[in-house]
């Protein structure tokens, strides 16, 4: 008696929508009736909102992130990427870690790779500039910006100093506006500690080619953030583009130009590159197209949520309308996508994901914020601690959320740490220099 074949599901992606759903899979099926994989390139589940405040040192960095082997205990995961995809014969060609590539076959696709930072062939950006949508890049961003006030503060150089002290954030959405708040309010916090430094000293510049930022609290919630942003010394430069950056030397298209150490890109997300890379359905900005209840449009077997999937819009007055890109939608489609997955293999119809956008929350640096929710406008302190408690209300898994609200409860009696530990990208440098031979002994006495 042969033993029945058990399907698999891959699910390629391990951020927020690929872990969820496997989470909601292994809920709603028995172990012995399918196998879940998840192939994404790191071993953790990164909470992109909580970014800025871990770049900040508001929250512990680790504390931000998800161990997918550790939450997903009955699923298999592969740390790697996945390169290629035939739908049509059910095979996804995986690049992993270490080792050769290799092929696996699978008959339920989840596509949950989200999106990926959308650059310009702009002169020195990838060379100079660097991303916010990881936690590497959270790290590195904190220990960067503490490092340019250790320098800024040992220099007799006018120009490194005024060059270290000069920082540029191109894009003036969600992420761009809360990580330059974020970093400005960490940087002046540190001030104390440097007496020969002045926090007048310091220039933040926010670069943002339309003519507002924050466009999903609404226009005049968007004026009131540039106001503040302004008030706290921040430049705010709207209806400007970054024209190039070689070197470290910004241009902008309004005629100002300098010399600064950091410049960090936020201006947007594109479709994953590897959705090219398949043989799936996609829509004129590279998603895939998909139906109301997440499968992809016109193929069988295959699913897709987060910012990789165009999925209708089902509140929306605007014909054609597909969900916004944001943690909201994630939450929701996540945990829809893992149901229909499974009402599907127990021979039931899916669901059709519905759910209209409440408003947006944005944190402007500690106690600040601004939010507009069900059309009610909110700034201040109420802000930020709404942007606080939805976030970490949305945050996976309880272990986290325990320990993101220590995090800021032990802000409340003790200050944040204000050192760099920027040398940590070059664990090996002080140990391959001690290992170079040492020059020969001289002995200049006469024979």
């Amino acid at each position: 008696m042969t033993q029945e074949r058990v399907p698999r599901i891959l699910i390629v992606g391990g951020g927020y929508v690929g872990m969820y759903t496997a989470l909601r899979l292994q809920k709603k099926l028995r172990r012995d009736n399918v196998r879940i994989t998840v192939v994404d390139p790191r071993s953790y589940m990164t909470y992109q909102p909580f970014l800025p405040e871990a770049a900040a040192g508001s929250l512990e960095p680790r504390h931000v992130i998800v161990p997918l082997r550790r939450t997903l205990k009955h699923s298999q995961v592969i740390t790697g990427r996945v390169t290629r995809i035939s739908h049509a014969e059910r095979i996804a060609r995986i690049e992993p870690y270490v080792g050769e590539p290799y092929d696996m076959s699978y008959d339920i696709l989840v596509m949950a790779v989200g999106s990926i930072a959308r650059t310009l062939p702009i002169p020195g950006l990838a060379e100079f500039g660097i991303g916010f949508k990881q936690v590497e890049e959270a790290i590195a961003m904190r220990n960067h910006v503490l490092d340019r006030l250790d320098v800024a503060a040992s220099t007799a150089d006018e120009d490194v100093r005024r060059r270290a002290l000069s920082f540029v954030v191109v894009g003036g959405g969600y992420a761009g506006v809360e990580a330059l708040a974020e970093l400005q309010d960490m940087a002046a916090d540190a001030m104390r500690y440097y007496p020969y430094l002045e926090r007048e000293h310091m220039r933040w510049v926010l670069v943002e080619a339309a003519n507002r930022i924050l466009p999903e609290v609404g226009e005049e919630m968007g004026r009131y953030t540039v106001d503040e942003l302004r008030r706290h010394g921040i430049d705010v430069k709207l209806n400007t583009r970054l024209v190039s950056c070689i070197d470290g030397h910004v241009v902008l298209d309004d005629g100002t130009e300098f010399d600064s150490d950091t410049l960090i890109w936020t201006a947007g997300v594109r479709a994953h590159p590897v959705l090219a890379s398949t043989d799936l359905p996609l829509d004129a900005k590279g998603r895939l197209r998909c139906l109301p209840d997440l499968r992809v449009e016109g193929v069988d077997g295959a699913w897709a949520a987060g910012d990789c999937a165009a999925v209708p819009d089902l509140t929306s007055d605007v014909p054609g309308a597909t969900t916004s890109p944001s943690a909201q939608h994630a939450v929701r489609q996540a945990k829809r996508l893992g149901d229909n997955i499974a009402a599907v293999l127990k021979g039931r119809e899916p669901v059709d994901y519905a759910h209209k956008h409440v408003g947006s929350v944005a944190s402007l640096g500690l106690h600040k914020g601004v939010a507009q929710v069900y059309g009610i406008k909110l700034k201040g302190w109420i802000a930020w601690f709404m942007h606080r408690t939805y976030h970490v209300s949305r945050m996976p898994t309880l272990n986290r959320k325990v320990r993101i609200v220590l995090d800021w409860s032990l802000a409340l009696f003790f200050r944040r740490e204000a050192v760099s530990l920027g040398r940590i990208h070059m664990p090996h440098e002080e140990f391959r220099a001690a290992a170079v031979p040492p020059p020969p002994i001289r002995n200049d006495r006469a024979a």
